[in-house]
């Protein structure tokens, strides 16, 4: 069996461990075998979406070039998952917060570049795409190539491309094997789903499960709820960074599902999971995004002969359950204390 170019020996570092997506890749790295994982997040520990035993966590903030300097030493790949995001509602309302990332990439580059590592992985975004490209819920699929000309999603958007540039120019100037996957939409188990960093599945999962366990049945939509969108299920991005890091494509390329589906869609397939039917009424004022995204696989299927397959009604399954364990366990909590606080 084949390990690509995978070196076993040296650590492995996942920046933004704490994080959704890097939780469930330090769990994988773990599984596959690497008896070293240095998982590093900003957030204090509590506040990690996973913690796992076995690797090295560590809380620090990778916005500071000594602090990417301790985590990259004698780290033989690292996955940059870092960044300040988070669904609509966050990324409209923290421009500057989410530009401020750059910081992250630019550091951590400049820091892998001198500890001599294999393989640097950046996760970029679908909100690299030239906004024009959106307008029309009836989307053609988005090629890698509509990253340009550049019109991305304002801060959050641009402060991807521009990071995508500087792998690249990493790369071309000093030879630092960078490699850059642009996530469309990844949802699952373990995410946030509460709070207002949470994306659509995640939040429409919740709406269900509020409405069917309050009885009001009713639920707000951001939007006219015809906007389109892909979904990609997290075991989907999980494989496709492995391939995409132990391959030789030195483009950025799309990781994200083709199948396309509008908020209205969403919400019928998240009902009856949940063997419920909400009247719906539409926020017109609310971040709804762009009108239309899609992630089109023909570069990832002509190169890596794969491309995300999970059905989204086979995801959202997973996820809602998840959620709802969750919500639930959260309610219990709370009616113990409403029961102690009046004892």
């Amino acid at each position: 069996m084949s390990h690509g170019h995978t070196d076993y020996g040296r650590p492995v570092l996942v920046a933004g461990g704490g994080g959704f997506i890097g939780g469930h890749l330090v769990a994988k790295l773990l599984a596959e075998g690497h008896k070293r994982v240095r998982c590093v997040d900003i957030k204090q520990q509590d506040d990690w979406y996973q913690v796992a035993p076995d690797a090295e966590n560590i809380v620090a903030d990778l916005t500071l070039i000594e602090n990417c300097k301790a985590a990259c030493e004698d780290v033989g790949d690292v996955y940059n998952l870092a960044c300040d995001m988070g669904g609509m509602g966050f990324i409209e309302n923290n421009k500057a917060l989410c530009m401020l990332s750059v910081l992250i990439n630019t550091h951590m580059l400049m820091e892998a570049r001198d500890a001599g590592v294999n393989r640097y992985f950046y996760a970029s975004s679908a909100c690299v795409y030239n906004a024009d490209k959106q307008v029309n819920p009836d989307v053609v699929p988005l090629k890698e190539s509509d990253a340009y000309p550049a019109m991305p999603e304002d801060g959050y958007g641009w402060e991807k491309l521009f990071s995508e540039r500087m792998c690249r120019h990493f790369r071309e100037d000093y030879g630092l094997q960078t490699r850059v996957a642009r996530f469309h939409n990844v949802y699952g188990p373990y995410g946030t789903w509460d709070g207002g960093r949470e994306k659509a599945p995640a939040a429409m999962c919740r709406k269900v499960i509020a409405a069917g366990a309050s009885g009001d049945h009713n639920i707000e939509i951001w939007g006219d709820g015809e906007q389109t969108r892909s979904f990609t299920y997290i075991d989907d991005c999980l494989h496709g960074i492995k391939l995409i890091m132990d391959s030789d494509l030195l483009e950025p390329i799309n990781l994200g599902s083709s199948e396309l589906v509008t908020i209205n869609g969403l919400v019928d397939i998240v009902e009856e999971i949940g063997g419920i039917t909400l009247k719906r009424a539409y926020n017109l004022d609310a971040p709804k995004g762009v009108n239309g995204r899609n992630s089109d696989n023909t570069m990832i299927l002509d190169q890596l002969g794969w491309a995300p397959e999970t059905r989204l009604r086979d995801g959202m399954e997973k996820t809602y359950q998840w959620i709802e364990n969750e919500y639930q366990q959260r309610e219990k909590i709370k009616q113990a204390a409403t029961t102690s606080a009046s004892v």
